[in-house]
């Protein structure tokens, strides 16, 4: 049984900062491949950042490559995305993701979703 839990968000000013963070509850705890993926309305949810077990391998999307950093700290089993100089395009809903799969590339290749939360940027 794995659960993601999200906390963070809300609304800033473009050109501002915040982070969003994932508690994973998992007995026994073992390392995921992970990723934040976000949906804005009327579009697809994306593929914003990811991270291997270790934390040694993040990709981005293009879009927010330099302004988000993503990062994982085993020890207390949660990983969280620093985003700064927003800007309203990185309006959406923001999910937490996590795979036993050796493949975390595509939503359709995660096992657990979070319950997402909102973040909004204002311009």
């Amino acid at each position: 049984q794995v659960q993601l839990v999200e906390s963070g968000g809300g609304l800033v000013q473009t050109g501002g900062s915040l982070s969003v963070s994932c508690v994973v509850r998992r007995r026994p705890f073992a390392p995921l491949a992970m990723a934040w993926f976000r949906q804005a309305p009327g579009k697809e949810r994306e593929l914003v950042a990811r991270i291997n077990r270790s934390g040694n391998l993040k990709n981005y999307e293009d879009s927010v490559q330099g302004r988000f950093t993503i990062s994982r700290d085993n020890g207390k089993n949660t990983m969280t995305l620093q985003m700064n100089s927003l800007k309203p395009d990185d309006t959406g809903v923001y999910y937490c993701a996590a795979t036993n799969g050796a493949q975390y590339i595509r939503a359709t290749d995660y096992d657990y979703w979070g319950q997402g939360i909102q973040v909004t940027v204002s311009s």
